[in-house]
């Protein structure tokens, strides 16, 4: 492991001549413009929310996967448990009225987290799609709100923070998945809430080492292992984020393991660095267990706590089977709740794993080998063939159209391939901690896909990598514009390099403005909408 540095270069500071203590070393200290680093946070999150904000309501009806998340959370709000619509549930929804649900429970395949969020916008705007749609908006823009605050911890820099943010802010993707209700940008709030709140712990957990230093009054550990620190909040609130986060989608299940192992990793380098010698290799077990309490066991509670209303309501899926199965040795071990829950979870599993899902297509299927570089998009809704003289079509011997594209902006992926190669020379090659989380972020939420492709896959699932893509690509241009400048070389490099690193956020922002057309519905003639479909994949 290598200390902390304050800042971000490409040309190293002049060594100073008394060097930093392990005390100052432990401290690392956060940037000392709270207020400001506040401030710039909230705005950026606010310009995010209101332009995801506007016409969140349009298209009026339910569009792709929203016919199952939209009117599950509606079904929980008002039963507790998901039921069964009739057919025409749709239709009805579009002409602004609320069908009557029908009294069969719904076999679903995700757990309720989500659509338990979907519903609280439901229950403030009524059953329209301005209400199903409200809480993605909200935690779209949260997720921006979070992931600035990660960055800059990890940059130790406002600037940086501020620079990762804006760049999830133009993010096709993650614009659109903040204006429809699917469960994807829970998910990937909560995956970046639980990450930052391990960054927090590490810095909590150094801050500990150093203090118990100065009460011993030595400058190191000398080769002792150093305080075991039990209690440790900043994990507990990560275990309740992960918790969260499985709640919402299993596949978060992935991105937890790899940050356990990473945080492990920074508690050996930390009692490394407070002077524990070999001793530091203690921490896998001393640590670590106490870390898997606080953040495996808090969120398999966490997750449990989540199907609370399937288990004080009798009606849900499966919610019966122990009772209907008392000789099963998982009731006769559990009890019939239990065993009904632990069955239900087996059925979730052989669904998202069996022939059935294995043996279907879809047509914006996407091979996770393609999602980095945008090979595949995902069509959310489209009205074609729209003639001359309506719905306000003025296109000249061609039809005009409107779509929804999930699709990320261009320059900011492509250029997150880069970024990422980058930080993992920086991680591996360099030893720098902070590229790693970006690296274990990107890598943990893409990987495992890779043994799930005989099924239909699709590009929306990547929301999880983009915001540790946008970190990779910050931290990078953090390299690029460099320390406060001491010499006047020095300050005409930092220009260059803030001039470079401006003008790419500017570029990302100028591609996302010409693609927002095919984000928002809007209606364009066929020739404008191919000028914007880059590639056959993207149609």
């Amino acid at each position: 492991m290598v200390p902390d540095r304050p800042s971000y270069a490409l040309i190293r500071r002049p060594r100073p001549a008394t060097p930093p203590t392990t005390i100052e070393r432990l401290r690392s200290p956060m940037p000392t413009d709270r207020l400001i680093g506040w401030l710039a946070t909230l705005v950026i999150t606010a310009i995010a929310f209101v332009i995801r904000l506007v016409h969140l309501g349009r298209p009026g009806y339910i569009v792709f996967d929203e016919t199952y998340y939209a009117k599950d959370a509606w079904s929980l709000l008002k039963h507790g448990y998901e039921r069964n619509w009739p057919d025409n549930a749709n239709t009805v929804l579009a002409s602004g009225r609320t069908p009557t649900l029908q009294d069969s429970a719904e076999f679903i395949v995700h757990p309720p987290v989500g659509k338990w969020l979907i519903a609280g916008g439901e229950q403030l705007f009524g059953m329209n799609s301005f209400g199903w749609r409200f809480s993605s908006l909200v935690f779209g823009s949260l997720l921006i709100l979070i992931t600035i605050r990660l960055v800059r911890r990890v940059s130790r820099s406002t600037m940086i923070g501020c620079i990762a943010g804006l760049l999830l802010t133009v993010d096709g993707l993650s614009f659109v998945m903040s204006r429809i209700a699917l469960l994807d940008i829970f998910l990937a709030f909560f995956i970046v809430a639980g990450v930052a709140c391990l960054a927090a712990d590490r810095d909590w957990f150094r801050g500990r080492l150093a203090d118990h230093l100065v009460r011993i009054g030595k400058p190191d550990l000398g080769q002792d292992y150093g305080p075991l620190v039990l209690f440790r909040p900043w994990r507990l609130l990560a275990g309740l984020m992960f918790g969260l986060a499985v709640g919402t989608k299993w596949n978060a299940m992935y991105v937890i393991a790899a940050f356990c192992l990473l945080a492990l990793a920074w508690d050996v380098g930390a009692r490394r660095l407070a002077g524990a010698g070999r001793r530091s290799a203690r921490a896998i077990i001393s640590d670590g267990v106490p870390a898997f309490v606080s953040v495996v066991v808090v969120a398999a509670i966490v997750y449990v706590a989540s199907w609370t209303n399937w288990f004080v309501t009798a009606g849900g899926y499966d919610r019966q089977w122990g009772a209907e199965n008392p000789e099963a040795r998982t009731t006769r071990t559990f009890g019939e709740a239990i065993a009904s829950f632990l069955h239900y979870q087996r059925d979730i599993y052989n669904f998202h794993t069996g022939d059935y899902i294995n043996h279907q297509t879809h047509t914006y299927n996407a091979n996770p080998a393609g999602w980095l570089v945008i090979a595949r998009t995902i069509g959310i809704d489209a009205v074609n063939d729209i003639k001359p003289g309506t719905d306000g079509c003025h296109a000249t011997g061609e039809n005009c159209l409107r779509v929804i594209s999930g699709i990320g902006t261009p320059v900011l992926w492509w250029g997150a391939v880069i970024a990422l190669v980058v930080a993992l020379i920086l991680w591996v090659g360099g030893r720098d901690w902070r590229f790693g989380i970006p690296i274990v972020g990107v890598l943990s939420a893409w990987l495992p896909w890779f043994q799930y492709t005989d099924r239909p896959q699709f590009f929306f699932y990547a929301i999880t990598i983009i915001p540790f893509s946008a970190m990779a690509v910050a931290l990078c241009l953090g390299l690029l514009i460099g320390p406060k400048p001491q010499t006047p070389q020095q300050q005409r490099r930092r220009m260059i390099g803030g001039v470079v690193a401006g003008a790419f956020v500017a570029l990302v922002a100028v591609n996302f403005a010409y693609i927002y057309p095919v984000l928002t519905d809007q209606l364009l003639p066929y020739s404008k909408w191919l000028a914007r479909m880059w590639f056959r994949g993207w149609i």
